[in-house]
């Protein structure tokens, strides 16, 4: 019923374009033959409505994927470069958190391992709105970061590395079916700075799915159920992205084309030293307002990228 009532506002969105060019072309004729001033105003001001609705279709045409409409998790990892890596990821976390902002979109922190001097280690996040994994498909990868550390005192330059996984949010029974039995739970207290325990009660819990081999940890609420219940979102997303992942393999070894490992995929580069550049490897896109970047202005970023992507065959694609 939501992909249905999805497809009909789709349909009657390009339906209602139609009628307005229709009019908009009565319009034009109309003020010609009358010679008439206020009806070419008129018209101007309906062309460049128009305009902006179609360029907002267009856009959607671009988010073509089978779970480009819907909610999307962010697991952001640290990666190569210590202390610096964690205070990266940190870094992430906002910039991904005020894009959301800046968009209209909710967000929850899910889950977050602090660093023992600092930053994050590991941090999962949840963002909410319309064509949010879409959107946020395009920042799948490895995140670099080129700055005169902070944590060294010589002021020395510093290359960090991160990694981003991005899922869509997915229903079990419906987008997949895990069997139970295929499910294994361990729990245990949730972990504070050090390592050292910070509650009393096992309530962080860690679920591995045993075919998969995938294991999630979630400790960030109090209650056990509700760590199971976000545990079981970010698997449910994990397995439907490992699935489009192979299939994108199978599609690429039928193209010949050459798919890197997700750390040596390195899709942007943020240089906060000796100059202010964020450039994207994959479409050469670039700008050197980083600090607006990492303020959660990303959209150029990924319209160049979508729009890279256009006339890809699209294995999550809707038939």
């Amino acid at each position: 019923m939501r992909d249905l009532a999805a497809l009909k506002q789709e349909v009657d969105d390009w339906k209602t374009i139609e009628i307005r060019v229709v009019e908009l072309s009565e319009m034009l004729d109309l003020a010609i033959e009358e010679r008439d001033g206020s009806l070419l105003d008129s018209f101007s001001e309906e062309h460049a409505e128009i305009e902006a609705k179609l360029s907002g279709l267009e856009f959607k045409l671009m988010l073509s994927g089978e779970f480009d409409d819907r909610d999307s998790i962010i697991a952001l990892h640290s990666g190569a470069g210590g202390v610096d890596s964690q205070d990266w990821v940190r870094m992430l976390m906002r910039m991904y958190l005020k894009w959301a902002e800046r968009r209209g979109f909710k967000s929850q922190v899910l889950d977050v391992s602090l660093g023992e001097q600092g930053g994050v280690k590991n941090a999962i996040i949840q963002i909410s709105g319309d064509y949010v994994y879409g959107n946020l498909r395009s920042e799948r990868g490895v995140h670099r970061l080129v700055r005169k550390s902070p944590f060294d005192g010589n002021n020395a330059r510093h290359t960090s590395f991160a990694l981003a996984e991005v899922m869509p949010e997915v229903e079990e029974g419906v987008d997949v079916e895990i069997d139970p039995d295929d499910i294994k739970m361990d729990v245990f207290r949730a972990g504070g700075h050090g390592g050292q325990n910070v509650q009393k009660n096992s309530t962080a819990v860690r679920l591995t799915h045993i075919p998969s081999g995938i294991v999630v940890t979630c400790q960030n609420e109090r209650s056990q159920h509700q760590n199971r219940e976000i545990a079981m979102r970010i698997l449910l997303g994990r397995l439907i992205e490992a699935e489009l992942k192979k299939k994108a393999e199978e599609l690429a070894e039928i193209r010949g084309e050459h798919i890197s490992p997700e750390w040596g995929n390195q899709i942007r580069s943020y240089v906060l030293h000796p100059y202010q550049m964020v450039k994207d490897h994959r479409t050469d896109y670039s700008v050197s307002s980083a600090d607006a970047v990492l303020d959660g202005d990303l959209d150029g970023f990924i319209n160049k990228y979508l729009a890279s992507t256009v006339g890809e065959t699209d294995v999550g694609a809707k038939g």
